[in-house]
């Protein structure tokens, strides 16, 4: 278990109180379980269907793969979600048994099905294959699951996960699936992203300018239109008592896009899509995350020629998952209300807690160092009052495209390949003083940025039992302790070697490889983190003013 991998999901504990992960994706629908795996590995991939156009490899499952889960469990509250391979219905449940055996309560849900609306292009299924065959796959595989001894719980059945590509959700509901499936369902999932990068790196589709689509991440109007083909299924979701998830979503499939999906433009983006998909009554959402050649990862690790000498690094969009977390808090019952009065580039949301107002997030999307367009908003409370005083946390960088020295509170996990999983640098969370008699609190944003305010004082919030600062993990394994040399710091600065800038131009550190930084691989299945959401009614209201 890598310790900052540890520490960055205690930074979401510590928040939200817990994470969850899914283990999947569309390596899920050919993997299958083996008794060992060579050299003691935990999981391996092979070749799988040569059709599938992201070449997306099957994955090889071993007991240790699920006892790391487990262990990793035990140190920080996370909850996993496996999937059943679903390339044929030859069902393979081994999975499914094993997780339940191993995972115990820490396994919350079995998908059944990845993107299946694309199955039939991706040659995986043949003529004909909708909705309709779909759920019949569904119900055999619940017949076969309830046959099964090995599977004591019959009823935490995921799906239908659409790419919401081929087929439009109403198309499955259509056929019955709420109604035929809700008893074994223990939640109702969708997968979507708003862009692709399939074309530079597959060859599929047509070519998405980076530079000409960064603005559509830069607007309140980018989560609107993303959560808009999913209201109404929200509500029929509401009805049969089931959470609605976005499963699997990011800035864009096939691995992000190069100068937006790391950048501070992208984190807002992601800030923003969720709480508008919780103002719309998702439960919660789950951001994917790659290998080491994906620009939107959360959070990447080095790679393995490299661990001994450079520390992980950490996304933009990680920064959203810890700043949503704190926003939701661990209370479970919080709700979010959109106040954004058409304010598409300066967005804003009351947060609820146990019925209360507690918190107000606001932003502002514009991009301009000079000033010009930092903007100050007005919160006012209709049929309360505001306090004295309330507490600002600020998430800040120099642009929406910088990718480096971003701070949320004044503090930073470190830039690339300095990471450990801690935040660094003071806190510092702005107290502002409220006007009571007009009712009014004023907060200023630069251009770009977002606050949170909070309306009461959140270190006053901390318990003897609840520490200010995530627990965090340390270890005391030595790696690497050949081909090492120390050097006096002072030498190092004036020699004539590479500068960090040059990075980019030098080989690997190993014979024979190319450079890390170039091109990068795939080391496991996709992770994802988890963006937990409430939803409810709102009486906050903002304005903004120059």
């Amino acid at each position: 278990m890598q310790v900052p991998f540890l520490n960055l999901m205690a930074q979401i504990q510590h928040r939200a109180g817990g994470v969850h992960i899914r283990m999947g994706g569309n390596t899920q629908d050919f993997a299958y379980w083996v008794d060992s795996i060579p050299n003691g590995h935990a999981t391996s991939k092979e070749n799988s269907d040569s059709k599938n156009p992201t070449l997306t490899p099957a994955v090889l499952y071993s007991d240790e793969l699920f006892y790391l889960a487990a262990n990793i469990s035990a140190l920080v509250n996370v909850r996993w979600y496996l999937g059943i391979p679903f390339n044929d219905t030859n069902w393979r449940l081994t999975i499914a048994e094993k997780g339940q055996a191993i995972l115990g309560d820490h396994l919350i849900g079995l998908q059944a099905g990845n993107e299946p609306d694309y199955y039939l292009g991706h040659q995986h299924r043949v003529e004909p294959y909708g909705p309709a065959e779909y759920a019949n796959e569904f119900q055999s595989l619940i017949q076969t699951i309830n046959n099964n001894p090995n599977i004591p719980i019959k009823n935490m059945l995921i799906g239908p996960s659409l790419a919401s590509g081929p087929w439009e959700p109403q198309q499955v509901w259509d056929v019955g699936y709420l109604d035929r499936f809700k008893d074994v369902l223990t939640a109702i999932t969708m997968e979507h992203y708003p862009s692709n990068n399939c074309y530079a790196t597959y060859g599929i589709g047509s070519y998405v300018d980076p530079q000409e689509t960064f603005h559509e991440f830069l607007s309140h109007n980018a989560g609107l239109e993303l959560v808009k083909p999913y209201i109404y299924s929200s509500s029929l979701v509401q009805g049969i008592g089931k959470p609605f998830i976005m499963f699997e979503t990011n800035s864009a499939t096939c691995g992000g896009l190069p100068g937006i999906s790391d950048s501070f433009g992208a984190a807002l983006w992601a800030l923003d899509y969720g709480l508008t998909m919780a103002a719309s009554n998702f439960s919660h959402a789950l951001l994917h995350v790659g290998g080491q050649n994906v620009y939107y990862n959360p959070f990447t690790a080095p790679p393995t020629n490299q661990s001994s000498f450079n520390q992980w690094t950490v996304g933009a969009v990680f920064y959203s998952v810890v700043i949503v977390s704190e926003i939701f808090g661990k209370s479970n019952v919080s709700q979010i209300v959109d106040t954004s009065n058409s304010g598409l580039y300066t967005p804003s949301y009351a947060i609820y807690d146990n019925g209360g107002l507690s918190k107000v997030a606001l932003f502002n999307f514009i991009d301009d160092p000079s000033g010009s367009h930092d903007v100050t908003a007005t919160v006012t409370v209709d049929g309360g009052q505001v306090p004295p005083q309330v507490w600002v946390k600020y998430f800040l960088a120099d642009s929406v495209s910088v990718k480096t020295n971003l701070t949320w509170a004044g503090q930073t996990f470190g830039n690339k390949f300095e990471v450990d999983g801690r935040l660094k640098g003071d806190l510092n969370i702005n107290t502002i003083s409220c006007d009571q008699g007009t009712n009014q609190c004023h907060i200023p944003l630069k251009a770009p940025s977002f606050a949170l305010v909070f309306l009461t004082d959140p270190n006053a919030q901390k318990t003897d039992s609840q520490p200010p600062d995530a627990v965090t993990f340390q270890t005391t394994a030595l790696t690497k302790t050949v081909n090492t040399a120390t050097i006096d710091p002072s030498i190092l600065a004036t020699s004539n070697g590479h500068s960090g800038k040059e990075r980019q131009n030098v080989g690997s550190t190993s014979p024979g490889s190319i450079s890390a930084a170039e091109s990068l691989r795939v080391l496991a299945p996709g992770l994802v983190v988890l963006l937990a959401t409430m939803c409810g009614a709102a009486v906050v209201l903002t304005s903004y003013t120059p």
